[in-house]
């Protein structure tokens, strides 16, 4: 059975639309949602069934941690430990935007949400509808990419659809996505001061090194 497509429009979501989608999160589904990159798979990241459903849609590899999108950077204190002014630095010079940072977990996330890493990968979207799903939810929803192991990345519902429309229930077409270029992943982990890129994307390296240097 094919997934059911629900248009929210990506600038003005529909509030009773919004409603429906966190219903079925709480309810343990998955949605394929618009991000500001790719489509990715929503969950809510401390219900453990949900979260082995995604590993088990995607066949992705259980010690990658799965990324999780937030409403605003304040969210981030909520979640992790130990952040210092190397992420507070990046997060109000490029979120909302295309970069994920990965900061120790804090106790309110389930060691499993964390691949067993006890870090979490963090982000703040340049778009609407995601932010408004984890404002109604009162949780982050995780953002793997929408799309099987070894296919491309979707920027359109469709093709979540034609992906893995028959593994999952609801997919929201909140249109074309705005980019088509990965998150930057910046690794700020470390208790040292040390940093690392582990993916350059949209965002180039010599960016963050420039915004850390302040």
């Amino acid at each position: 059975m094919l997934a059911e497509i629900l248009r929210v429009h990506p600038d003005e979501p529909e509030r009773d639309r919004i409603e429906y989608i966190v219903s079925c999160l709480r309810s343990g589904k998955v949605v394929g949602i618009p991000t500001d990159t790719f489509y990715g798979l929503a969950v809510d990241p401390v219900n453990l069934r949900a979260v082995e459903s995604i590993y088990e849609i995607k066949t992705r590899l259980k010690h990658k941690p799965l990324s999780l999108l937030i409403a605003n950077a304040a969210q981030a204190y909520e979640l992790a430990r130990e952040i210092d002014s190397r992420f507070d630095l990046l997060a109000e010079r490029f979120w909302p935007g295309p970069l994920t940072l990965i900061v120790r977990a804090g106790s309110r996330l389930p060691l499993r949400s964390t691949a067993n890493t006890g870090n979490v990968a963090l982000r703040v979207p340049d778009s609407v509808i995601p932010r408004a799903i984890v404002e109604a939810l009162g949780l982050p929803i995780t953002a793997t990419s929408a799309n099987l192991q070894g296919l491309p990345e979707c920027n359109y519902a469709a093709c979540v659809r034609d992906q893995i429309g028959n593994r999952i229930p609801l997919i929201v077409d909140g249109g074309p996505t705005g980019r088509g270029v990965a998150t930057t992943i910046v690794d700020l982990s470390s208790s040292d001061g040390v940093w690392n890129i582990l993916r350059e994307g949209a965002i180039p390296t010599h960016e963050i090194a420039l915004t850390l240097q302040r």
